[in-house]
């Protein structure tokens, strides 16, 4: 009779999401892994097959609570455009815990070290990040139908811009920029794009 799992999945997925944030997929050794997880060699690869599969359930965890700051920001139907848009930046950036903030983000972290990594691991990294970007686009079409999109923008080219703010404010956190600093450079990205 096979022995039960004795592991809390909650508990060593987020153990594991700080853990590749922290460090990355290269440097986040199985070893590492089984220690900050707390679980051993065998309930990792019977219960997650293999550093690959772990990393892309670890990902999927990442994108449930990023699925929860687009709905309480982007997909606000209460919030007008710009107003989620902001509230976007404030929590997924500036409104964060220091600790957190200065991890930057798992994925722009994963996606620039990424050279290593299989096709299927870049597939979804870019899909995850897609997935802020298709909100965007959205609330973006919303500004442009009302004439609130600064003329000679479109939605894709506003979401782009925003993106790659998002993902520069995000460096900047990890490199130690304050939370005032950041809100400075994501209320001035934002600002840029209204009419």
């Amino acid at each position: 009779m096979a022995r039960p799992i004795e592991y809390d999945e909650e508990e060593v997925l987020a153990r594991a999401l700080e853990q590749f944030w922290r460090e990355g997929y290269e440097a986040s050794s199985v070893n590492k892994l089984l220690d900050c997880c707390d679980i051993n060699r065998g309930t990792l690869y019977n219960s997650f097959t293999d550093k690959n599969t772990f990393f892309k359930i670890v990902i999927n965890h990442y994108n449930d609570l990023l699925d929860s700051q687009v709905a309480a920001s982007l997909k606000n139907p209460a919030l007008g455009t710009w107003e989620s848009i902001t509230t976007f930046f404030d929590e997924a950036v500036v409104n964060v815990r220091a600790r957190q903030r200065n991890l930057g983000c798992l994925l722009v972290n994963s996606l620039c070290s990424s050279v290593n990594y299989d096709g299927e691991i870049k597939r979804v990294l870019r899909a995850s990040l897609n997935r802020v970007r298709k909100a965007l686009v959205e609330r973006l079409r919303e500004a442009r139908t009302k004439g609130k999109l600064k003329k000679g923008l479109d939605e894709y080219l506003a979401a782009d811009i925003l993106m790659n703010a998002l993902y520069g404010i995000r460096v900047n956190s990890r490199n130690g920029k304050s939370a005032r600093q950041l809100e400075s450079l994501a209320n001035h990205a934002i600002s840029s794009l209204r009419k």
